[in-house]
């Protein structure tokens, strides 16, 4: 049996080596027919040292950057050979590809990067720490109350960006000696004021209801993902009503962990594409594309796990209900928004159905929503968000300018104190 288990682990590292390498040249055949970067030309780095599995930490920024690539250019430092060839292929924002440490140091030094964002904790990210004299800073992948929001490894990067006040309680609570006021800048969800897009679907009478789990966690404490405990039988009740529609967004990763996990979920997208062929005007939908946004916006109400897609839905201001974990070992964080959830337990998603039409029709949940809303957001208005990210970015680059030139006219006071030594 060990031999065969190990066999299996040879015969997966050599095919995550062959693919690796067969990105590295998509990559580099590519890069090799875009126009050499212009040198000392960006002033904004975003670090990504994941491959394609995380795009979407990156994906849900572009639109955000791209504004703020308007004022100062933005370049995206790509680690992993699967990353770049997939951000490549977004054709969002140039990239970089520099796999190793010299050609990150090779770039960084042709460049005049100011600010390096990061979007995750990658324990790559400590390589492009070595770089002083700019600013690194901290700015997630999205707003939750996980545990993963209060690691200690905030206190690596010179500024946080956080969403609200929220995260503010949320980091004073867990941190040790963490200034607040000076290491962290509230911008709310930037992302929330593109939550657009084109509708695969023609708009009808339907309650349209947004299903969208998170994976299976790799840890008990993480067990958020409800597919396999809930999922089911709300796909089910759902794509059974000829009143409501099916929209599901299943994280990328699940099934990484657990295959029985990973089997759920594809009965679920059999079911839906049965659905459809049952019926072509339910128009269920099965999504799987990059771009975040429409699903928000458009849905009457969203069913998600213990997850960042919590708190893009409130940032979207409509009703969700909240899926309760059924393992007792996950941590829920009862103190902000969780503490008063719509909760969905695994015993009621067959009766979800009767579960939205609750929530729809309950003022008090709408109004205790708004509250929660303002704590975790502030300014939700259109624009808003945006605005607060390019002025936190801005006060950033004022800060830069302003220590540089000092240090500029320090270096030139001692360059002539030298001068008059000889």
């Amino acid at each position: 049996m060990g031999f065969l288990s190990d066999g299996r682990k040879a015969v997966a590292l050599l095919r995550k080596a062959l693919r690796n390498r067969r990105a590295v040249i998509d990559v580099r055949s590519r890069l090799a027919q875009q126009p050499r970067h212009p040198a000392q030309h960006f002033r904004i780095a975003v670090y990504f040292a994941d491959g394609d599995v995380n795009m979407y930490q990156i994906r849900q920024w572009y639109k955000p950057l791209a504004e703020i690539a308007k004022t100062w250019p933005v370049v995206v430092l790509s680690r992993n050979a699967t990353g770049a060839r997939a951000i490549l292929a977004d054709d969002a924002l140039p990239v970089a590809f520099v796999p190793t440490v010299r050609d990150l140091e090779r770039y960084v030094a042709d460049q005049d990067i100011r600010v390096v964002l990061y979007v995750n904790q990658n324990t790559r990210n400590f390589q492009m720490f070595r770089y002083g004299r700019r600013w690194h800073v901290f700015i997630n992948h999205g707003e939750s109350d996980k545990m993963y929001m209060t690691t200690n490894q905030f206190k690596a990067y010179d500024v946080a960006f956080v969403a609200g006040e929220a995260a503010r309680r949320r980091l004073a609570r867990v941190l040790w000696d963490y200034d607040l006021d000076t290491r962290t800048m509230q911008i709310g969800r930037p992302q929330a004021d593109h939550y657009s897009g084109t509708l695969p679907y023609m708009p009808d009478e339907r309650t349209v209801v947004l299903y969208a789990p998170t994976w299976e966690g790799d840890r008990p404490s993480a067990h958020y993902g409800s597919i396999a405990t809930h999922g089911e039988a709300l796909a089910a009740a759902v794509l059974a009503s000829p009143a409501h529609r099916l929209i599901y967004r299943p994280h990328p990763r699940s099934g990484v962990v657990d295959s029985a996990y990973g089997a759920a979920n594809q009965r679920i997208i059999a079911a839906i594409a049965a659905a459809n062929a049952a019926d072509p005007r339910a128009q269920h939908v099965f999504d799987d594309q990059p771009d975040l946004g429409w699903q928000l916006a458009a849905a009457d109400v969203a069913v998600v796990d213990i997850s960042a897609m919590v708190y893009d839905r409130l940032a979207a201001d409509r009703p969700l209900m909240v899926t309760r974990p059924v393992d007792p070992a996950a941590i829920v964080d009862t103190h902000g928004y969780l503490s008063d959830a719509e909760w969905l337990d695994a015993d009621d998603a067959p009766r979800i159905l009767e579960e939205t039409a609750r929530v729809l029709s309950d003022p008090d949940a709408v109004s205790r929503l708004e509250v929660w809303v303002r704590h975790y957001f502030g300014d939700t208005a259109p624009g808003a968000a945006s605005a607060r990210f390019a002025a936190a970015i801005g006060e950033l680059m004022a800060r830069w300018e302003t220590w540089h030139l000092a240090s500029s006219d320090e270096d030139d006071d001692a360059g002539e104190a030298e001068l008059d030594d000889e």
